[in-house]
């Protein structure tokens, strides 16, 4: 055709890439309330899209043809390659803590993560807990055992005494903040432990977890997904599952001088301790309201801990990476041997991960990795209250938090922290001058959860001991 209406059609041509493919479908016209059969149009194939910010989504490609034969050919050689794809989950046993933020965790879920997970043929085993450690309860409570040449993993459900065999290609997902993630890591390693015949009191070489973990964010801060994924996004989270994209990643244990405490991946002493102790005094109040309260009050109340910290300095093989000699530089030399320093702290956080949030952009602890092999140690000594706040507004910003005379951190591998008990009562509060509790524990924050101890606690890092989708 000539002349300027004239109309051009173009063929388009697309490139897909099958490790982008999560599902194909034969595609048919169905009328309403007719659930099978139909007149068969093609197949629909969904693929993972990279956004921006770090953001996931599906999207559906539809290829028609009319003939039967044809499209069940295509369909069965896609989902082959689908197939062939190991690191994909056929089965996924899910804990959902609908007590999350809000109450939002079974909403998320339902909503916005199950229909990917059914699109991705992956079966699913749901368990909406009903407590604090019945996640726990229940992986404490699977057994690991011969299974037709694999592995076949029992989930005992609360209440019931139904078992559910899920087989070699299982996986774990957690739908909830990070308190609800860290107790399912936990469960997870702790009964890695038991299966391998470990003494759970004392693990100074724990074994791995032998399935991988996947984080659905539905807390208030989700560090845990945020530094994952990059961004608190149910639908990247899910994708990164149904992807089967796994990574190692770096975990502590947490003990005293005569027991395990848990597994996890970081931890605070001090301020923020003392401000997570005192939210959980509030839980009548809503999550953000008691949360911003405790914050406001522990700032306004702002007490340094006396303590005696100690720590084993990052130790590097000569053969090690340029990067790993760069950053423990300052350690070199010093084989086994213990640092200590004592003083009066406002805060110490000890973390194997960024701990990126929202708050934080760059992370609590931007000098480590998810899988570095080392711990950051940061030590925040006593200061003015005006100072402090300076430090802490650091986080939200671009600037380097630690550039501060009073904050000193450090690259380690194991860490001790042993609180100074004071019995003299501070006359002007008529309190402890350390924030003991009554029964003479301290409040530690380890993973958001909160733990009470009086003695010492030992922090020992473990290289890559547990699998996370990201």
């Amino acid at each position: 055709p000539t002349g300027d209406s004239s109309m051009v059609l173009q063929a388009q041509e697309e490139i897909v890439e099958m490790e982008d493919v999560f599902s194909v479908k034969l595609k048919r016209r169905r009328f309403v309330g007719q659930k099978k059969g139909g007149t068969l149009l093609g197949i629909t194939i969904f693929k993972c899209l990279n956004k921006e910010e770090n953001k996931l989504t599906d999207c559906a490609i539809h290829l028609n043809n009319l003939s039967e034969d044809h499209c069940h050919s295509w369909f069965r050689h896609l989902k082959e390659i689908l197939n062939g794809f190991q690191n994909r989950p056929k089965s996924l046993k899910v804990f959902v803590n609908p007590s999350s933020h809000k109450r939002e965790a079974t909403h998320v879920y339902y909503e916005q993560v199950a229909p990917l997970f059914k699109l991705a043929d992956i079966k699913t085993d749901v368990t909406v807990t009903e407590y604090e450690g019945h996640a726990l309860s229940v992986l404490k409570e699977c057994e690991l055992q011969a299974f037709d040449g694999g592995e076949v993993m029992f989930s005992v459900t609360a209440f019931t005494d139904k078992c559910i065999p899920l087989y070699s290609h299982s996986r774990v997902v957690c739908v909830g903040g990070d308190g609800s993630v860290s107790e399912v890591a936990h469960g997870l390693l702790l009964k890695a432990q038991i299966d391998a015949g470990k003494d759970t009191d004392y693990i100074p070489t724990p074994v791995r977890a032998p399935v991988p973990l996947g984080v659905i964010p539905a807390g208030t801060t989700n560090i845990l997904a945020h530094t994952l994924y990059g961004i608190k996004h149910a639908v990247t989270a899910a994708l990164h599952i149904v992807m089967g994209h796994i990574q190692p990643v770096d975990v502590c244990t947490f003990s005293t001088p005569s027991k395990l405490l848990r597994f996890g991946f970081s931890a605070m002493f001090g301020f923020g301790a003392r401000t997570l102790a005192l939210a959980e005094k509030h839980r009548w109040m809503p999550s953000n309201q008691r949360k911003d309260f405790a914050f406001i009050k522990t700032l306004a109340d702002l007490k340094p801990e006396e303590c005696e910290l100690s720590f084993l300095p990052l130790q590097i093989p000569q053969e090690d990476s340029y990067e790993y000699n760069r950053i423990a530089l300052l350690y070199l030399g010093s084989k086994d041997q213990w640092h200590r320093i004592q003083g009066h702290f406002l805060n110490v956080s000890i973390m194997a991960i960024p701990c990126l949030c929202s708050m934080a952009p760059r992370g609590l602890a931007p000098n480590t990795r998810l899988n570095n092999g080392s711990m950051a140690l940061i030590v925040v000594q006593n200061t003015s209250r005006t100072e402090f706040i300076k430090h802490l507004k650091r986080y939200a910003s671009v600037k380097n938090q630690f550039s501060f005379p009073f904050v000193e951190t450090y690259t380690v591998q194991e860490v001790k922290v042993q609180p100074r008990l004071k019995s003299r009562l501070d006359a002007e509060e008529n309190t402890y001058l350390n924030t003991a509790s009554a029964d003479g524990n301290y409040p530690w924050n380890i993973d958001g959860d909160l733990m009470e101890e009086a003695s010492e606690i030992h922090v020992r890092l473990h290289p890559r001991l547990i699998h996370l989708y990201g």
